[in-house]
């Protein structure tokens, strides 16, 4: 079988530890393999970064399980060339023994060309991805926060959100904060309607008039809070 690349590493990342496997020339003219195991600390990845470049490999390899390798992947990324490899990809090559670990095994098929990696974006692309996705995130978790309060309002007998466009408006959160410091009266409640919702209080008293409990006060608090 030919060799494509002379001096490769394979990597085995769990969650606690790495298992590495090198393969380089040896003096006989074979193949010299070594492995060895670092803690995925970032002290233990510095060693396991000089570690490789002790024995000159040009190109690391790992399997893409988990988050597990992403702190491996970012720490050598600068100093190697550096492949991902995808799971299912590895378990369909043909060939392995019985026996062989896995970092031995993700180095054979890259010393030979066994296997390609998968794309991984570069740093800007990433930090971009990170800030959007928890944008998402939140962005998710108060639409569903906002649907709690709905829900809420509707169990105390309150339909403000039949007569308000937004409930969270400017009106609708003075009207909020009033029935939770204890104001149940609708005509009060509805005389802190601000702009065009002025026009419709009498449809608002009729809709504040409800069953406000304790509890309900204190749950549309902690969510006001939350969404805050």
């Amino acid at each position: 079988m030919d060799r494509l690349i002379e001096r490769t590493a394979g990597l085995d990342v769990h969650k606690a530890s790495v298992k590495a496997c090198v393969r380089v020339p040896g003096n006989d003219g074979g193949r010299q393999s070594e492995i060895r195991t670092f803690r995925t600390t970032t002290a233990g990845l510095v060693l396991l970064r000089d570690w490789l470049a002790s024995h000159e490999v040009t190109v690391v390899a790992m399997e893409s399980t988990g988050v597990y390798w992403k702190p491996v992947y970012y720490l050598l990324e600068d100093e190697f060339e550096c492949w991902l490899l995808n799971a299912q990809h590895l378990r369909n090559v043909p060939g392995r023994k019985t026996g062989v670990a896995d970092a031995a095994w993700i180095c054979q098929l890259v010393e030979h060309g066994l296997v390609r990696p998968s794309f991984v974006p570069p740093k800007p692309i990433r930090e971009l991805r990170e800030l959007t996705r928890y944008r998402k995130t939140l962005i998710h978790e108060r639409t569903r926060e906002v649907q709690r309060l709905h829900k809420l309002l509707e169990d105390a007998g309150i339909k403000l959100g039949c007569v308000a466009s937004d409930v969270l408006g400017v009106s609708g959160r003075l009207m909020l904060e009033a029935l939770v410091g204890g104001t149940t009266d609708p005509e009060v409640l509805a005389d802190l309607a601000r702009g065009a919702l002025r026009k419709k209080l009498a449809v608002l008293r009729e809709a504040l008039e409800g069953r406000v409990a304790r509890h309900h006060r204190l749950l549309v608090a902690e969510l006001l809070t939350h969404l805050d």
